[in-house]
């Protein structure tokens, strides 16, 4: 079962590593936002998570509050919980999130839900432009290789000022056939397919390189 708890008086909600976006959307009351963009994106929450979000304008690990995963080591791992408040010891929930699957593999995962609406506008727009949205802007990425294609696109959890003019987002984007062999980080510009403040995002490229000192601890695990 992909949603396996959800909790609307707490605004929390327990899902699956391998619950889709669609299916995690489809399981929440009208009014409630899950960390998820509206997109369909491959891997679906648990690839979101191990990849550590995708064009956020927030702090996106302090909105995953508790998760299961299985180390390298063959270990089973449980770390924080459904409270903000929840952490003794290494917070082992920030760490693994985007720690694309070093630290191990995930098995569940509790996010917060926030009250809202998605709310969509594209428009001309740069990199430097990401880092200037009004606070109501939750996501936020360029969208296409180079000009004059590509656009900022932009969501938001409630009405923008101007000159920002939204439209509801009524439906979830597919993006799994645009990246079919997985969402992964660009090795260079011309890779990019799309931008948002932490990387470029292109098909099937891997993970970052990994420090020594996190890949210590993932064998420590």
């Amino acid at each position: 079962m992909p949603v396996l708890e959800l909790n609307a008086d707490d605004q929390t909600v327990t899902v699956s590593a391998g619950c889709s976006c669609a299916e995690l959307y489809a399981a929440l009351p009208p009014g409630l936002l899950p960390p998820v963009p509206p997109l369909e994106l491959p891997g679906g929450v648990g690839g979101l998570v191990t990849r550590g979000g995708f064009g956020q304008t927030f702090f996106f690990p302090a909105d995953v509050l508790g998760l299961t995963f299985a180390a390298p080591s063959g270990n089973r791992i449980q770390a924080g919980g459904r409270t903000v408040k929840n952490v003794q010891g290494y917070d082992l929930t920030r760490l693994f999130v985007g720690s694309f699957g070093v630290l191990g593999e995930l098995e569940q995962v509790t996010l917060r839900l926030r009250p809202g609406r998605w709310l969509g506008w594209a428009g001309p727009g740069s990199l430097p432009d990401l880092k200037r949205l009004p606070p109501q802007a939750r996501f936020a990425w360029l969208d296409g290789a180079a000009p004059p294609e590509r656009q900022l696109r932009v969501l938001f959890s409630s009405p923008p000022p101007a000159p920002f003019i939204a439209e509801p987002v009524e439906h979830l984007e597919d993006w799994t056939a645009r990246f079919p062999a997985g969402l992964g980080v660009a090795a260079g510009p011309d890779a990019v397919q799309v931008q948002d403040a932490r990387f470029g995002w292109t098909d099937g490229a891997g993970r970052p390189t990994v420090p020594p000192l996190f890949q210590r601890l993932a064998d420590a695990l």
